[in-house]
C-alpha cells in the first residue's frame, strides 16, 4: 500500500477507535474531523467515500448495535436508560427507530430476539469496518479437521446471483416458521459455482440450515439434505462478510498446492453461526470456510 493511502487509513482507523470508545459522548463532526486530522468538509466526504455510509449513519448503527446487546444482556438496564445511552431523548423515539431497523420493539427483542433481521441490519456496519482490514492469510490460519456429517435443510439457488436476495427471503421465512434461529442453527452456504461466472445464469449455490428434524413439504421449496463428513481444511474469516472469494482463492491457489493435500469431490462451503461472548454479554458472527479433502 502506498504511503498516502496508508496515512488515510490510519487516520480513519483512529476515528473508528474513537467512536467505539465514546459512544456515550457527543460524537459531533468537529470532534471526529480533529481526530482524523482532516478539515470538517473533507473528513465527511472522505469517510463516506471509504466506508460507503455517512459518519452520522455509522454512529447511529454502532449505537443501535450496542443497544441491542444491552437489551439481551444479563442484569440488563431499563429500556429508558438504554435509549438515552443510544442518543435518544425519549424511549418512544428509540422504540420507533429500533423497530424500523430490526422489525421488533425493544421489549419484544429483549424477550425473544429475532437474529435474522439483526444480522441483516448490522451487515452494513460490519461491511464498513472491513474496509480498513487488509486480510493476509497464512498456513497457520488453516486447520485440518474431521467433520461429522451435518444434516441440513437445503434451499437451492440456481441462476443469476442478482436474484439471490429473493432466495434468502424464502430461506429466512422457512427458518422462522421452523423455529430455527441463527443462534441455535448454523447457516451453511455450499458454493457450486464461481461467485461471478462468465454467464450469470450459471451461478449455483445452496443455502442450508443445520437441523436434524424432519423437513416437511413447504412453499419455500426447502428439502432435507446432508453435508457429508470427512477431513476438511478450515479457514476462519475475521469478520462478517458475504464475499468469501479472497479466502477461497487462498485455499485453492496457495494453501492446497503447498499442503500436499487433494480436494475431495464436494464443493467448498461456509458455516456462519451466531455465538455469545460471555464476558461481553454480546454476540459475534463466527464465519468459517471448509475445503473438503480426501
Amino acid at each position: 500500500m502506498q504511503a498516502a493511502p496508508k496515512t488515510y487509513h490510519a487516520r480513519m482507523q483512529r476515528v473508528l477507535d474513537y467512536i467505539d470508545q465514546h459512544l456515550d459522548g457527543d460524537l459531533d463532526l468537529d470532534t471526529m474531523s480533529r481526530v482524523a486530522a482532516f478539515s470538517k468538509f473533507h473528513f465527511h466526504r472522505q469517510f463516506t467515500a471509504i466506508f460507503e455510509m455517512s459518519v452520522h449513519r455509522y454512529v447511529q448503527l454502532a449505537r443501535m448495535k450496542r443497544a441491542s446487546h444491552r437489551l439481551v444482556a444479563e442484569n440488563a438496564q431499563s429500556v429508558t436508560d438504554i435509549a438515552m445511552d443510544a442518543g435518544y431523548d425519549a424511549p418512544d423515539a428509540f422504540a420507533r427507530a429500533f423497530r424500523r431497523r430490526l422489525g421488533q420493539s425493544p421489549s419484544s427483542f429483549r424477550k425473544s430476539p429475532d437474529w435474522d433481521p439483526w444480522l441483516a441490519a448490522f451487515g452494513p456496519l460490519d461491511h464498513a469496518r472491513s474496509k480498513l482490514m487488509q486480510i493476509i492469510f497464512t498456513p497457520d490460519d488453516v486447520q485440518i479437521r474431521d467433520v461429522p456429517p451435518i444434516p441440513v435443510a437445503v434451499l437451492e439457488h440456481r441462476g443469476d446471483r442478482a436474484k439471490l436476495g429473493e432466495t434468502r427471503e424464502r430461506f429466512i421465512t422457512w427458518r422462522k416458521a421452523a423455529g430455527l434461529s441463527p443462534e441455535t442453527s448454523s447457516t451453511f452456504m455450499v458454493f457450486r459455482s464461481e461467485r461471478l461466472p462468465a454467464n450469470p445464469a450459471d451461478y449455483s449455490m445452496d443455502l442450508c440450515a443445520g437441523t436434524d428434524g424432519p423437513v416437511e413439504p413447504n412453499d419455500q421449496q426447502m428439502k432435507p439434505g446432508v453435508i457429508p463428513g470427512g477431513r476438511c481444511a478450515v479457514l476462519r474469516y475475521p469478520g462478517n462478510t458475504n464475499n468469501l472469494e479472497p479466502a477461497a482463492l487462498y485455499l485453492y491457489r496457495d494453501w492446497l498446492p503447498a499442503s500436499g493435500e487433494e480436494a475431495r469431490d464436494f464443493p467448498i462451503y461456509s458455516q456462519r453461526r451466531l455465538s455469545l461472548i460471555p464476558e461481553a454479554s454480546a454476540h459475534e458472527v463466527v464465519l468459517e470456510l471448509f475445503l473438503p479433502l480426501k
